[in-house]
């Protein structure tokens, strides 16, 4: 087994708020995992420990046998779920920004997916809807070749016309023996794409499966057992 990610006693606060309660999860290369939850779950706060945007209360957590730092940077692409690139940028010089930031962003396939949206790479950000600034960013995070992909809500913001699209792209880009890590609370979405799921609840890892092993052993689906363990 080859292990991307593991967390050992995990554990995250906020003033005294449990966001990770002492978590234990290995993830292994070449597979694409659901991190599943209602709002509020802890699913944010797993993705930004595991891109260093904070720092554990207690436990550990190591990408490809290290902490997460300047390392770990250079082989994790991230998708967080808010848009924060800059309005007065195009997106021309967004593709210009991240192959200046990172040495394995390759920018013929980000102008080749670009292509295919029929996106214009000289209109700048800020005359995009909120669904196509999203599709740009994963166009960006999904052309680098990185060895684990962190996905923070991907197709929360588009219509469901775009879904499909932006799961082929998420599906077809990725390198095979990476993993990408799929934040959502939209189940029945993204379903048919998974490996594996993380069900996660205030906190907590309520159960980390294949899908085939739920399927074959619950003779339901994904979006049906998520019902049933949240009582959505």
């Amino acid at each position: 087994m080859n292990a991307i990610l593991e967390c050992k006693s995990l554990t995250k606060k906020f003033s005294g708020l449990t966001a990770l309660n002492n978590v234990d999860l290995t993830l292994e290369r070449g597979r694409i995992i659901g991190l599943l939850g209602p709002n509020g779950s802890g699913k944010t706060t797993l993705i930004k420990l595991i891109n260093g945007l904070l720092v554990p209360s207690s436990g550990e957590l190591q990408i490809d046998g290290n902490k997460p730092g300047a390392e770990t940077k250079k082989i994790v692409s991230y998708l967080p779920e808010r848009t924060y690139l800059p309005d007065w940028m195009r997106i021309s010089e967004t593709i210009e920004f991240f192959q200046d930031f990172y040495s394995d962003f390759n920018p013929k396939h980000a102008y080749d997916m670009l292509e295919r949206l029929k996106l214009d790479p000289s209109k700048r950000m800020k005359t995009l809807s909120k669904g196509t600034k999203e599709k740009v960013q994963l166009i960006l995070v999904m052309s680098r070749k990185a060895d684990l992909y962190c996905l923070d809500e991907p197709i929360g913001g588009v219509d469901p016309a775009a879904r499909d699209y932006i799961l082929n792209t998420i599906i077809s880009n990725y390198n095979e023996n990476a993993t990408v890590i799929i934040s959502t609370h939209l189940i029945a979405d993204i379903e048919k794409v998974l490996d594996e799921v993380v069900f996660i609840k205030e906190g907590n890892v309520m159960l980390h499966s294949s899908v085939d092993d739920i399927r074959s052993k619950e003779g339901k689906s994904i979006d049906t057992l998520f019902r049933e363990v949240f009582k959505c």
